[in-house]
């Protein structure tokens, strides 16, 4: 379909999930990320080359070759306040994107704007803030001439991770009449984008775009396929299991005793929350047989760390997913090359965005849209 190979910068990059969910039709002239650790791992899996490393306030437009098919940016999603002020250095880590758009101004006064944006975040953007946040980046896009609409994902559709993200796909291309509904459709508009829609400004309104996004086939993997074999996993001792089984809420206990008296192996994804009884904050531990990991997080304490339980009638087993298995949740193969140490091999997965989205978002929108070289006149 495409004349390929499409080219893209790729902003808060990490390591370079979108780079592998875009594939070998794409060609990236310019990486970006700030923290050291990724992007060491960027450099190791795709080359040092084109990768700076630093806050995205510091990049002087000159050095981002060409005119780019495409800008990607998985802004950072600690602060989803992007309708504040735009506070530079200054700012919370969220307005990082304004630093991301200075640069896309600054390319639109020299004629070299990416003909499309992907801005990928937590679905939590939509209702940051009241919906201001979300308004403030659909004004912004609108002012600068693109049209957009939004796509809410979950990862859950194409490998065994719950993992709804948001996708803002952005455009100055006359897109095909068969890349756009007249209105929304399951499952990628979601009540949450349709709401957030329904509240955005008029002009901003004018310039939505319902994007078409065909679901893939029904996912033929579940948890189980991306495990480790038992031989080679590191299990808990019966100690840690038992405390681990000890902080199950009372419904979680049921279904860990339903799973026991089916007498064959299941296989389950076990997390921890914090939860308020009785006014208290008590850690409970919460578990899962349906086929599932829950979502990956960033591994910044016990919390967020994931555990396999394994039943087998009354023998039950526990033990931390490994990183090479998160790296498999977000669709990433195996010659992924991971950091060594554990710690950071976790954040770099848990903060990245799943491959196999990127993949079926540049497939069935981006590289037809790209495909037409027409740009959008002005309305």
């Amino acid at each position: 379909m495409s004349p390929g190979p499409f080219t893209y910068y790729e902003f808060f990059a990490g390591g370079g999930m979108a780079r592998a969910g875009l594939g070998d039709g794409w060609r990236c002239l310019f990486a970006n990320d700030f923290d050291a650790r990724k992007a060491a791992s960027y450099a190791e899996n795709w080359g040092d080359d084109h990768l700076a490393v630093g806050d995205v306030w510091t990049i002087a437009p000159e050095s981002l070759p060409g005119q780019a098919d495409l800008a990607w940016a998985s802004s950072p999603c600690q602060d989803l306040s992007l309708a504040g002020l735009r506070a530079g250095l200054s700012g919370a880590r969220s307005s990082a994107f304004w630093g991301f758009w200075r640069l896309i101004e600054a390319l639109d006064r020299t004629g070299r704007g990416p003909r499309a944006i992907v801005v990928e975040n937590v679905v939590g953007l939509l209702t940051s803030h009241g919906g201001a946040d979300f308004n403030a980046l659909c004004e912004t896009l609108a002012r600068q001439g693109y049209r957009f609409g939004a796509l809410e994902i979950d990862a859950a559709l194409f490998t065994p991770q719950s993992r709804p993200r948001l996708f803002v796909v952005a455009t100055r291309e006359t897109p095909s009449p068969a890349l756009v509904l007249q209105g929304p459709a399951a499952p990628f508009h979601s009540r949450r984008v349709i709401e957030a829609y329904d509240r955005l400004p008029a002009a901003a309104r004018t310039a939505w775009r319902w994007w078409r996004l065909d679901p893939p086939q029904t996912r033929n993997r579940d948890l189980a396929a991306v495990l480790e074999p038992d031989a080679i996993a590191a299990w808990h001792d019966v100690g840690q299991t038992a405390r681990l089984v000890s902080q199950l809420a009372p419904v979680h206990q049921a279904k860990l005793a339903a799973a026991q008296d089916v007498g064959e192996r299941r296989v389950g994804a076990l997390f921890r929350r914090t939860r308020i009884e009785d006014g208290q904050r008590i850690q409970r531990a919460e578990v899962r047989f349906d086929g599932m990991a829950g979502c990956l997080r960033t591994a910044a304490g016990g919390s967020s760390r994931q555990f396999i339980v394994v039943v087998e009638g009354d023998l039950v087993r526990t033990r931390p997913l490994s990183p090479r298995e998160c790296a498999r949740l977000m669709g990433l193969s195996d010659d992924y090359r991971l950091p060594s140490r554990t710690t950071a091999a976790l954040h770099l997965v848990g903060d990245g965005v799943a491959a196999p989205v990127v993949r079926r978002l540049a497939e069935r929108l981006l590289e037809p849209l790209l495909a037409s070289p027409a740009i959008l006149a002005a309305e």
